[in-house]
């Protein structure tokens, strides 16, 4: 793997992290009673985006390692991939 593919899929896994990350203990101004004029109620009261992205960061280095892992182990290698494909050609599974 080089550099560049470990910094795509690092990139990549961390958006997807944040993604998920971003709406756990969500309250919204409406909930918290304190709408601020201007906004919608459904604006964040509190905007941790912050903490939210250092635990996405965590979170996703531990991720990363493993796909790394996954990827230059060799478990799996081009040619099993192939075979699981659809419409593979008749030869190429067991």
């Amino acid at each position: 793997m080089t550099i560049t593919a470990a910094l795509i899929v690092f990139a990549i896994t961390w958006f997807m992290v944040f993604f998920v990350v971003l709406p756990i203990r969500f309250t919204s101004q409406s909930e918290a009673g304190e709408v601020v004029p201007g906004t919608p109620q459904s604006a964040p009261a509190d905007y941790l985006v912050k903490k939210k992205a250092l635990i996405t960061t965590a979170i996703t280095v531990v991720l990363w390692g493993l796909i790394v892992w996954f990827i230059t182990s060799g478990l799996v290698s081009i040619a099993d991939l192939e075979r699981w494909t659809p419409g593979a050609p008749p030869g190429a599974n067991p």
